[in-house]
């Protein structure tokens, strides 16, 4: 197996959103704002090359929407998508799947393209796309609250297309890789495992945005369950330090990676490595 780390840009959120009822007096010390109250996130996929198939997870904001949209969430960034698997070797046409943890358009935006007479296609046009039922039900027929993120140019073509399978919970998805469900943030959010040699590596995804978030208040305003948000993370951090875990971070402009420790206040991060060093 070969993982390879796929960056997609960076992007700006509102701080006080990304920490919820969290004091900017506190969380500006983890996580400094500039002059707008705007934090900047990555949005860092992974690269999965295994038993002859080629595994993306998730896939950033894509380039497809308009000018006002993309004023509210500045991305920038020298990487993209496309660039970023050209810089390991590969292009949309080698992907075989592709996993989306959930459908805001920070992490599946990049799944559809536009092509030049408008119309919407497949990224990765031999892929297969895997969602789950739960989720994909909750984003076709979304809540007022989501209702923003869940943007249907970013999915439904996979759908009309032909390339979109729903993951079986309790099975892997793509060998050594299966899952875990996460409902605070959205409705069954899939948090990848990824078995690597000796270890196994967790895609945070949006049940950790960042190891800023592992105290358990440090929960999103953008969460639609943010008490079970924080059961879900002590459950988690709990077996995931218990076990070894090495977590893999979408969101944090500078952390890739991290190990875990217990300490008096909880399970908090120990040595933060880009993925380079595990491998």
């Amino acid at each position: 197996m070969n993982l390879y780390t796929i960056d997609t840009g960076f992007f700006k959120l509102d701080g006080g959103a990304m920490f919820g009822v969290v004091p900017k007096v506190i969380w500006q010390k983890i996580h400094e704002p500039d002059s707008n109250n705007l934090c900047t996130w990555a949005m860092r996929c992974l690269l999965i090359e295994n038993q002859g198939r080629l595994t993306l997870i998730d896939t950033g904001m894509g380039d497809k929407q308009n000018e006002k949209f993309f004023s509210y969430y500045y991305p920038h960034g020298d990487a993209n998508l496309i660039s970023s698997l050209k810089k390991h070797g590969f292009s949309p046409e080698d992907v075989t799947d592709v996993i989306l943890t959930h459908l805001h358009f920070d992490h599946c935006g990049g799944a559809v393209k536009r092509k030049p007479d408008g119309s919407y296609a497949p990224t990765f046009p031999n892929a297969v796309y895997w969602s789950h039922p739960a989720h994909w039900d909750w984003a076709v027929t979304p809540n007022d609250r989501e209702k923003a993120s869940f943007l249907p140019e970013n999915f439904l073509p996979l759908q009309a297309s032909g390339q979109l399978q729903f993951v079986t919970d309790g099975q892997p998805i793509v060998p050594d890789v299966d899952f875990i469900l996460a409902n605070g943030h959205t409705e069954a959010q899939i948090i990848p495992h990824i078995h690597y040699k000796d270890k196994t590596i967790v895609y945070m995804a949006d049940l950790l945005p960042s190891p800023g978030h592992m105290p358990l208040p440090y929960v999103m305003g953008y969460d639609v369950r943010p008490l079970v948000t924080m059961a879900e993370k002590k459950s988690f951090l709990q077996h995931a330090h218990e076990q070894g875990h090495v977590l893999y971070f979408e969101h944090d402009a500078k952390i890739e990676c991290c190990t875990l420790q217990m300490t008096e206040k909880g399970v908090r991060m120990d040595e933060a490595m880009p993925l380079s060093a595990i491998l």
